[in-house]
């Protein structure tokens, strides 16, 4: 009974992935100053398991070390162990995570750090095989008793350099950005491109959807048609590959292989949010139908899996069911002709399903032909061929309902939710679906009335009815973003209104008064050792990139200069960064673009102005700023306002020109300016 003593502290958590670990045989704390004091009072070591519900690695570490009796027994007597969510606490993975980079080289989950009992990190990695945790556990357990200086220097040493990654200075500011350094930042991109996968070169493949929507940015203004084929690529190869759930919607984390076959199959909420986004806008710019699938089929998949009654959305679907890695998705040859019979052979053609299997013996569904090949091979038509389709995804998804799912996170983010609420949004903008609106206004709602008080202060998560951290710089900043994205869909003020209001919160609270950029953590928060801030673009878009770009739109919207100057201050501070290392800047590059090819405001005022907005939004105008209605408090809207006419004012630079009256006249002068 006693070596469930801490465990029952796991048991009445809410995340999900703390709960996986409540029965270990491991005395784990949640992170919190229980842990932290009683680390001090005996003078041991912390030993910080950094995870997420949805990670394969960690479920198999946990199986192979945490769950052994004689490991756990090393751990509990020599440390004090602290699991902890990296979805709820990302502050906590931050900083761990920098460390581990710090002393290896490289990151990932699980995350295994050890640290001081003030939490000073002095060692760490990742994944550890049961041989290499002993001998760990062992020679820091034993080198700390014995000569724990040498811990101390380490300590010293490394929470000094986590503390200088993310000193950002504050430039002289110069307004220009030069054609040439942005020649520089696409040259190389282009050095990574896969031309015959898509993509980046070699493996893993993530689909990174900022990327693709930079690169289409920057197709619109250059019309390289090599930035084109490689979107076009791309997208193709990730939407046939093993990637995309071709039965059930939706896309896996990333393929740890070259052709986009194998997936690590996992299902997160942010992933899929952004590759809506992405699809959709694709569409606008590459009108291919099977971008318009997608998005429907991705859709419909949130939700009907990961939408809560309460019309919010579920965290991440895991990579395994019944402890094996991708069981629930793939097939065997025989199953599916005893399921589809006479069907078989067409489907298993399109779906490059064989005896032998691609991967592990069992087939993981992707194209590789075309419909127009598979039809005139077996004499169809393509209406016939996709009935076929139809019913046999009918049948293999009502057979694989059956089978024992993977687990659920069901926690509820703010930042994803949000992200989620940006692709409705665009997904509504371009196929005009008026439940994907419906959908994410529902969202807003439930985050107002849950997780936003009155004084503005934001929670992170919900579970349960449970709410109890405070929401980050990323929770705040993809907030505003969805509202602003919202306001621009629907012009309703109220929206643009919370986004400011929320804009002033975060200036107060989380920037850094040394520098242009925001602190990751409110200075209303229990400070860790270190203060970190989010600066690089990775498969989501850093905090700090997402605040300069909600700072730069809501000054156009606002007439705000100050924003917009704040916004290019912060550019400006990591220019050089991005221009040598573009590859995690994807974001901060879209800004840069919008402030070379000087964006406009468009104000559509009149009794029609609706229907002339829709034209734009099923548009790709990727450097406007979309305003409108009749009458209303923007000041980009004020006097503006005709009972008779619609007009359209096109405005850039303090300047606007003589108002027009259709879309295509507009269209015509942003386009050729």
């Amino acid at each position: 009974m006693s070596r469930y003593k801490h465990v029952n502290k796991l048991i009445s958590e809410t995340s999900p992935y703390l709960l996986q670990h409540a029965h270990n045989p491991v005395n784990w704390f949640p992170w919190g100053e229980e842990a932290l004091a009683k680390a001090k009072e005996e003078n041991k070591l912390l030993l910080i398991s950094i995870g997420y519900s949805a990670c394969h690695w960690c479920h198999v570490m946990e199986h192979e070390s945490f769950e052994d009796e004689l490991i756990a027994q090393a751990m509990n007597k020599n440390f004090i162990c602290v699991k902890v969510d990296r979805e709820e606490r990302p502050d906590i993975d931050h900083v761990y995570m920098n460390a581990v980079q710090l002393i290896t080289g490289s990151g990932g989950w699980p995350l295994n750090c050890f640290a001081l009992p003030d939490g000073r990190p002095v060692f760490g990695g990742t994944y550890f095989r049961p041989t290499e945790w002993n001998s760990i556990l062992e020679n820091l357990s034993f080198g700390y008793k014995t000569n724990p200086q040498k811990f101390i220097d380490v300590a010293k040493d490394l929470k000094n350099n986590i503390i200088s990654l993310d000193n950002i200075m504050l430039e002289t500011y110069d307004t220009s950005i030069k054609e040439e350094e942005l020649n520089e930042i696409f040259i190389n991109l282009k050095k990574r491109f896969d031309h015959l996968k898509g993509g980046d070169l070699g493996a893993p493949k993530f689909p990174m959807p900022l990327n693709y929507l930079l690169l289409m940015q920057y197709y619109y203004h250059t019309s390289d048609h090599e930035i084109f084929n490689h979107v076009k690529l791309s997208l193709d190869k990730i939407l046939c590959g093993g990637i995309y759930d071709h039965l059930g919607g939706g896309f896996a984390r990333y393929s740890v292989d070259k052709d986009w076959l194998v997936p690590h199959f996992e299902k997160m909420l942010y992933d899929n949010a952004q590759l809506v986004s992405l699809y959709s806008k694709a569409y606008l710019l590459n009108p291919d139908p099977n971008y318009k699938r997608v998005v429907e089929e991705t859709l419909d998949f949130i939700a009907r899996e990961m939408m809560s009654p309460d019309g919010v959305f579920y965290s991440a679907y895991d990579a395994d069911s019944e402890g094996v890695e991708g069981k629930y998705y793939v097939w065997d040859k025989y199953e599916i002709d005893f399921l589809l019979k006479d069907k078989s052979e067409i489907f298993s053609d399109y779906y490059n399903i064989t005896t032998e299997g691609n991967w592990e013996e069992k087939n993981i569904l992707n194209i590789k032909k075309s419909k127009i090949e598979i039809a005139h091979k077996y004499d169809i038509s393509i209406t016939e061929f996709e009935e076929i389709l139809k019913s046999c995804k009918k049948t293999l998804l009502e057979q694989r309902s059956k089978r024992q799912k993977p687990t659920l996170d069901d926690k509820v983010l703010v930042s994803w939710n949000a992200l989620m609420v940006s692709g409705l949004v665009h997904a509504y903008q371009t196929f005009n679906t008026k439940k994907y609106l419906d959908q994410a206004e529902q969202v807003i709602r439930f985050i107002q009335n849950n997780l936003l008080d009155s004084e503005l202060n934001l929670l992170r998560s919900y579970k349960d009815g449970e709410s109890k951290i405070n929401a980050f710089l990323d929770d705040y900043a993809y907030l505003i973003k969805a509202l602003i994205d919202l306001y621009e869909a629907t012009f309703k003020e109220e929206y643009i209104m919370l986004a400011h209001q929320l804009t002033e919160y975060t200036v107060l609270h989380f920037v850094d008064n040394n520098s242009s950029m925001f602190y990751y953590t409110s200075g209303n928060d229990i400070p860790l050792i270190a203060r970190t801030k989010e600066l690089n673009d990775h498969v989501v878009p850093s905090s700090n990139s997402m605040m300069a770009d909600n700072l730069y739109r809501l000054g156009h919207l606002l007439v705000n200069k100050k924003y917009i100057e704040r916004a290019k201050q912060m550019l400006w501070d990591i220019k050089e960064r991005l221009i040598k290392n573009p590859t995690y800047s994807a974001n901060w590059i879209n800004l840069m673009l919008k402030i070379f090819y000087k964006p406009y405001e468009v104000c559509i005022v009149g009794p029609n102005y609706k229907r002339l907005a829709k034209q734009f939004q099923k548009t790709f105008i990727p450097h406007i700023f979309i305003a409108a209605g009749t009458h209303g408090d923007l000041p980009v809207l004020k006097n503006r306002y005709s009972e008779k006419n619609n007009l359209i004012y096109i405005c850039s630079n303090n300047t606007c020109l003589k108002p027009v009256e259709s879309f295509e006249e507009a269209y015509h002068i942003i386009k050729n300016s």
